[in-house]
């Protein structure tokens, strides 16, 4: 079977893994050339990875049967349509259905009109002041762009933002740019990752995830695209119960209801909820219509159905299983040194043998023979194991392996810090 991937990072080179596990013919669309991606592919393009027709017409012109599009510009940009024009079946989203990532205004105007539960209280703003007024009477506040910022773009009260002046003065620039803003109640409690496929009827969980966005260790510094992530082997997370699980999904399937409803379409993908648990219970931050990245690494080397079987049910709407190992897995990010603010870009990476835990390559570049930094991140590793403890020990030493001027979040997975996450939800419960 042929299939096209569109994407170039970690989160591509798990999903090419995962669908050579079959019997399958890879041709990949790229940005830059990322050398395992170029390795596993029969053949690949370099080309933007918005350029819709250009990846229609190199789809064509191999014969492919089928997609899954990696990164969300291009969903946004179309390219789910574009191939589906042309009789390429896609395990992704339509722009239209994309929507609920690319434009978070949608998201929440969404969850409003169809009364689904988890929603935070929010405005939309075109006028500086009606948004200086809403930041003035709101208590703890977050100022979103609503379009696509890579995970970068969100800015929060008491943390990136010092002071409610520093909030409408990022309110402002983002209206001046955008012409919109949105602006959400801050809310307190520990994040988490629900990725799920669904042919639009059916929706099949997979094992939840824990991301790290800040760069430094003890969640301190920037915002990043992720530093890391882990799951457990029970696929729950250590500070979350079965009845805030079930809540989530509950949200997930109401809003694919919706989204028929508004749209005429079923979405067919995966949808991805980034859930924020509180002493309430569990709230909706953001939808993707992709996989995580770091998420992804997580979750499909633990698929145990075909990936190719689970993308046929997605893009034939007759989704059945997704069966997933019991296994805790720990992802590390090694990125260039001054990540995110400053990046060594163009610095030689050379990596070891890596034995006992695997390696995806992400934002790189083969440069005669040699494995580069760009400005984003380098290179993921996983450890799979029993425990967390164990798969964290693996993925540790498997960064070691890697030499040059790189940096990396230790104490992603461990136990002081996955244990500071249970003492803050206990802690927020007894409230």
């Amino acid at each position: 079977m042929k299939i096209l991937l569109v994407g170039t990072g970690a989160r591509e080179h798990a999903i090419a893994t995962s669908l050579l596990k079959d019997d399958v013919e890879l041709y990949t669309v790229m940005s830059n050339r990322n050398p395992a991606l170029a390795k596993l592919s029969k053949e690949f393009l370099l080309s933007k990875e918005t350029e819709a027709e250009k990846i229609r017409d190199f789809a064509i012109k191999k014969g492919v049967e089928a997609a899954v599009v990696g990164p969300e510009a291009p969903l946004a940009a179309g390219v789910a349509d574009a191939l589906e024009s042309a009789g390429v079946g896609v395990a992704g989203p339509k722009k239209a259905l994309a929507r609920i990532e690319w434009d978070k205004g949608f998201c929440r105007y969404l969850m409003k009109k169809y009364k689904i539960s988890g929603s935070p209280d929010f405005g939309v703003f075109e006028d500086e002041k009606e948004a200086n007024e809403y930041i003035d009477s709101a208590g703890g506040i977050v100022v979103k762009p609503l379009g696509l910022t890579g995970g970068k773009g969100v800015k929060v009260l008491g943390e990136q933002l010092e002071s409610k002046e520093d909030a409408k003065k990022y309110a402002a620039e983002t209206i001046k740019k955008d012409g919109k803003v949105l602006i959400e109640e801050k809310l307190e409690g520990e994040e988490c990752t629900i990725q799920a496929f669904t042919d639009g009827k059916r929706l099949i969980a997979m094992p939840l995830v824990q991301d790290h966005k800040r760069a430094y260790e003890n969640d301190e510094g920037p915002n990043t695209g992720g530093m890391g992530s882990y799951s457990d082997a029970n696929h729950l997370l250590p500070f979350m119960n079965r009845s805030d699980y079930n809540k989530c999904i509950k949200i997930m399937k109401k809003t694919l209801h919706a989204m028929k409803k508004e749209t005429g379409e079923f979405y067919k993908g995966i949808l991805y909820g980034g859930v924020m648990l509180t002493r309430d219970g569990p709230f909706m931050l953001e939808y993707n219509s992709r996989f995580g990245d770091p998420e992804a690494m997580n979750v499909l080397p633990l698929l145990e159905t075909s990936f190719v079987d689970v993308a046929d049910g997605i893009i034939s709407q007759k989704l059945r299983r997704a069966d997933f190992s019991r296994k805790a897995t720990v992802c590390k990010y090694a990125v260039p040194k001054g990540y995110p603010t400053n990046p060594a870009v163009g610095a030689k990476l050379t990596i070891e043998k890596v034995e006992d835990a695997m390696l995806f390559y992400a934002s790189v570049n083969e440069v005669e023979g040699e494995i580069r930094t760009t400005s984003s991140r380098s290179i993921a590793v996983l450890g799979i194991g029993d425990t967390l403890e164990e798969a964290e020990v693996k993925a540790e030493k498997a960064l070691r392996s890697i030499k040059g001027e790189i940096h990396a979040r230790h104490d992603i997975g461990t136990k002081p810090l996955i244990q500071k996450r249970i003492e803050h939800m206990t802690k927020l419960r007894a409230k």
